[in-house]
């Protein structure tokens, strides 16, 4: 691996003397099969080189977190020609990010863990029993275990222990907590529950005093109260042209907003698909959908199919890997939800498009709106999108303004 990233005898020569050299090639390596550049892994070995001189490291040597930062601001690199001056602000950051990856990579970086509450076991006795005995996916225990650490969090500092914690003091930890974001009645309602699903819990194990879980209250949320925030359609085939250049990122967000607009699924769905679940002989496309617990197969329309194809031949890193989607840039990993709102959203602000949803989510709406518009039945809606409930479709009558205008020019017989 020296000898391909350096061209000096010298050099090479010194890469291989120092310590920990077998340690500082198998992480090149590894990066250098998750995609990173040449120039990359230079810089990379650069700075393993650096540490390993200025912290004189050896065999089995744990490194902590302080001692790699004060190393970036050594006054100059050790046996390198390339640092004869003060390293910059930039080459600093870069430094620790890349000595502490490999140290990460090694098991040997000392990483200070974060203080937690004193209920720590409890939330974690919780996640296992949420887990094995209700078998919850793994996003709804994440959600129900953040807001609980939350709880705690606010509990602690209240100085108010778990076996004698009243109802008020509930009350006003939950007000106060959605008093600093201005949640929604729906998301309020959302950190209720999840904190009477601890209690309930809690009181089981005689953890808290009985009847604090039947007393919490969440807030009232009326059915069908939300009008879908969708986007229009004329909109949405808009953010679609702004992917129409032969870059690669446009080729990748084209296959990401393709699947959105035709299929109306959700950014979960879209990060999870692999290569696997694509039958291009069948011409089928799987979709496992972790909100509802179900996988669905659709038809793989001819412009999804194009789009991905497109994306898998030109841009696709070939790697190991086997989810669809990765990122561009080394190290190579999966494009998460996050990733994939923000795709979304930063190409309607180019376009100026303003709606109360930017994200996947609006495409989803928008899709839905679309098949109601053609004159798709609500079962077929709902089947579609993966609906567990009727209810969860029926609501996109209340914004079919063509039903609405066929309601209104009804005859009432001269009653009007």
């Amino acid at each position: 691996m020296f000898e391909e990233l350096f061209t000096r005898p010298s050099a090479i020569e010194q890469y291989h003397a120092a310590p920990l050299a077998d340690a500082r090639l198998r992480y090149l390596v590894h990066c250098a099969e998750r995609g990173a550049r040449h120039q990359t892994l230079c810089k990379i070995a650069i700075d393993q080189l650096c540490l390993v001189r200025l912290l004189g490291l050896q065999d089995d040597v744990r490194v902590s977190q302080s001692q790699v930062e004060a190393a970036s601001k050594a006054p100059s690199r050790p046996g390198l020609r390339m640092y004869p001056r003060p390293a910059s602000a930039h080459t600093r950051r870069r430094f620790i990010a890349n000595t502490t990856r490999w140290l990460r990579f090694l098991g040997r970086l000392e990483e200070a863990e974060k203080a937690r509450h004193p209920y720590a076991d409890e939330v974690d006795v919780y996640e296992v029993w949420m887990r094995g005995e209700r078998g919850l996916s793994e996003a709804t225990i994440r959600g129900c275990c953040e807001t609980v650490e939350r709880f705690f969090d606010w509990l602690t500092d209240s100085h108010i222990p778990l076996d004698s914690i009243r109802i008020t003091d509930i009350d006003r930890i939950i007000t106060a907590w959605n008093g600093r974001r201005d949640y929604s009645r729906h998301t309020m309602k959302a950190h209720a529950e999840r904190v009477r699903g601890f209690f309930q819990f809690a009181e089981d194990r005689g953890w808290c005093t009985p009847g604090i879980a039947q007393a919490i209250r969440p807030s009232r949320v009326y059915l069908g109260e939300p009008v879908p925030a969708g986007l229009r359609r004329q909109d949405v085939l808009r953010l679609l042209e702004t992917t129409e250049d032969d870059c690669p990122v446009d080729k990748r967000d084209r296959a990401i907003l393709t699947l959105f607009i035709a299929y109306g699924l959700r950014a979960s769905e879209v990060s999870g698909l692999r290569l696997d679940d694509l039958d291009w002989e069948r011409e089928t496309l799987r979709v496992r959908r972790p909100k509802p617990g179900r996988t669905h197969l659709y038809p793989l329309s001819r412009a999804v199919a194009q789009a991905i194809l497109r994306y898998i031949l030109d841009v696709r890193p070939v790697c190991s890997e086997r989810p669809l989607f990765l990122t561009l840039r080394a190290p190579l990993r999966p494009v998460t939800r996050g990733v994939m709102r923000n795709i979304v959203a930063r190409r309607l602000d180019r376009l100026g498009v303003v709606s109360r949803r930017r994200g996947p989510h609006a495409l989803r709406h928008a899709a839905a709106q679309h098949l109601l518009d053609q004159g798709m039945s609500f079962k077929v809606i709902g089947d579609y999108l993966g609906h567990r409930n009727p209810s969860s479709t029926a609501i996109y009558a209340k914004v079919n303004l063509n039903t609405l205008r066929e309601v209104a020019d009804f005859d009432l017989e001269g009653l009007a």
